[in-house]
């Protein structure tokens, strides 16, 4: 099925710009719409949502989930599929919903395996490790004691 063409529209351009100018950094929904506004551009809420979201299919902005009752987080995606200036790979912490970039080529490795030994091709700029950051950790490991 083809891609629906996205119209490019004076708000479009203007979110994709602002993304543009924070590479690396995730942001909710939320706090895009509030910078928006404090910059002076009038773009209504329901469109920066939905405008993210077509994003998000376009590969132009990865989506982050850490948990169904905290707010999505969203990054831009160089032209490679990349958030920033080498490839990353992103781990969430299940406690605190940090968001950790993760420069390690071991990883490459695991898509290799996946690949090669199971028929399955990860998309990097979709795929994402969940788990417990070192601190949330240290601090599980206080209150067992």
């Amino acid at each position: 099925m083809e891609k629906k063409r996205q119209y490019r529209t004076k708000q479009r351009e203007e979110l994709l710009g602002f993304f543009k100018k924070i590479p690396g950094r995730h942001m909710t929904a939320a706090e895009v719409c509030t910078c928006l506004h404090d910059e002076g551009i009038k773009i209504a809420q329901a469109t920066v949502y939905r405008q993210m979201e077509n994003m998000v299919d376009e590969g132009i902005l990865s989506k982050y989930t850490a948990d169904p009752s905290v707010p999505s987080c969203f990054i831009y995606l160089d032209k490679d599929g990349s958030c920033g200036e080498e490839p990353c790979h992103h781990c969430i912490c299940e406690k605190c919903g940090r968001v950790i970039h993760v420069h390690c080529h071991e990883i490459d490795h695991l898509a290799e395996h996946l690949a090669s030994e199971h028929g399955f091709v990860i998309n990097p700029a979709r795929t994402v490790f969940y788990g417990i950051c070192a601190e949330c950790a240290v601090k599980s490991d206080r209150g067992a004691e």
